[in-house]
């Protein structure tokens, strides 16, 4: 580009029309962003060091103490990649899936299929069951597909974020391990708000992100991996196809030798890093009770206001609750009013329940009670005070 051109483009810049951020605090309790404690964002602008800098890599190595707290592992092979929720999710694929792997995903919502068409992309022989979103697998019906045709990677989602269902792992694990296979556990919406247990369990391959119970900004993904799940990661057949995440390049530059991969997000390291300490000071047990019993106050409190939820009590999930839209509500016509008049952000249904339901979410430090006493008021407003908010023709 030529200085004319260049001068030309800048005299029909009006920095007017670019404002400042306005700075603007939502009350996020939708399915992700959480909201983000003061000490986390704080953290944030804490000055920048250089990635190989000895205070940087002390904060990784806690960091990665601090994550086999949370995910309740003793694995050596505990990192972040430097990437949200979804960036981890291919790394488990990446990783583990080679060309021709039997694969078996287990699909009842959004993220299901999001493990299903990522392991297609990674030459997986992908073999899927399904379920009615909003409902859980028995282990039988693994066990029974399992019968027929075995899989050495088997992926599941513990807390499917579209859906609110908690699935039960304890005997799928125990299943698929039974016929040699592994297991690839999704904990996006469940790590830091209710027990994941890597160890206890036997979850081979677990990841998670940064943005939700764990309450600190989109853009890490941790991983924990164990050692058998490891030990077949340096046998595999051929190189993992993608560089960025290849987990023996990551793990090398988290490991004790620290050698470059890429440059990593400093300011993001920081704020996991005071997320995960916050973690730690209220304790596993305390945070997973605080989740629960913050949602039990949404969940009677939106009964009585005669709202249905979606999924049953027996496979609630804490973390986040879907709302079935009563008749003649316009949905997202509350939503868009719970964000002008209140403040409060909410989300609506995604795929196969996108227009049946509101998806609310309680993570981390979104989960407090007086977020949902100011939600449950608005609602109360919004859907009788202010009735009727029918769908427009």
């Amino acid at each position: 580009m030529g200085p004319n051109e260049m001068t030309q483009i800048e005299g029909t810049l009006n920095l007017n029309d670019y404002p400042e951020p306005d700075g603007i605090q939502r009350i996020l309790l939708g399915p992700g962003p959480s909201m983000v404690h003061p000490r986390v964002l704080q953290t944030l602008s804490n000055p920048l060091v250089g990635h190989l800098d000895p205070y940087f890599l002390k904060i990784m190595e806690r960091t990665q103490a601090l994550l086999r707290y949370v995910f309740q592992t003793s694995n050596r092979l505990t990192l972040t990649v430097s990437g949200t929720g979804s960036a981890a999710m291919e790394t488990a694929m990446a990783n583990f899936v080679e060309p021709g792997t039997p694969v078996l995903i287990c699909i009842n919502g959004f993220f299901g299929s999001r493990l299903a068409e990522m392991a297609r992309r990674y030459g997986g022989d992908v073999e899927i069951i399904s379920r009615p979103w909003g409902e859980v697998f028995a282990p039988e019906e693994v066990k029974a597909t399992l019968e027929k045709r075995p899989a050495k990677v088997v992926a599941l989602v513990h807390a499917e974020t579209s859906t609110g269902a908690l699935q039960p792992l304890d005997d799928i694990i125990k299943i698929v391990h039974r016929q040699g296979g592994v297991v690839i556990v999704d904990a996006v919406t469940s790590l830091g708000g209710l027990p994941v247990n890597v160890d206890e369990r036997g979850i081979d391959i677990c990841y998670s992100g940064s943005q939700k119970c764990l309450g600190v900004p989109p853009g890490l993904g941790p991983i924990t991996v164990n050692s058998g799940a490891e030990e077949i990661l340096r046998k595999r057949k051929t190189k993992v196809s993608n560089w960025y995440l290849d987990l023996m390049l990551v793990q090398a530059y988290w490991g004790s030798e620290h050698i470059y991969h890429h440059t990593a997000p400093i300011s993001m390291n920081f704020a996991l890093y005071e997320g995960l300490r916050m973690v730690a000071e209220e304790g596993l047990e305390a945070r997973y009770t605080r989740h629960l019993e913050n949602a039990r106050l949404l969940w009677n409190g939106l009964e009585e206001l005669g709202l249905q939820l979606l999924v049953p009590l027996e496979f609630r999930l804490p973390s986040l609750t879907t709302v079935l839209i009563p008749e003649g509500i316009d949905e997202a016509q509350v939503r868009a009013r719970l964000l002008q008049e209140y403040n409060i952000e909410i989300a609506g249904g995604l795929g196969e329940l996108k227009g049946r339901i509101w998806r609310i979410g309680l993570m981390g430090y979104s989960s407090r009670k007086e977020n949902i006493i100011l939600l449950l008021g608005a609602l109360q407003h919004l859907l009788y005070k202010r009735f009727p908010l029918t769908k427009s023709t």
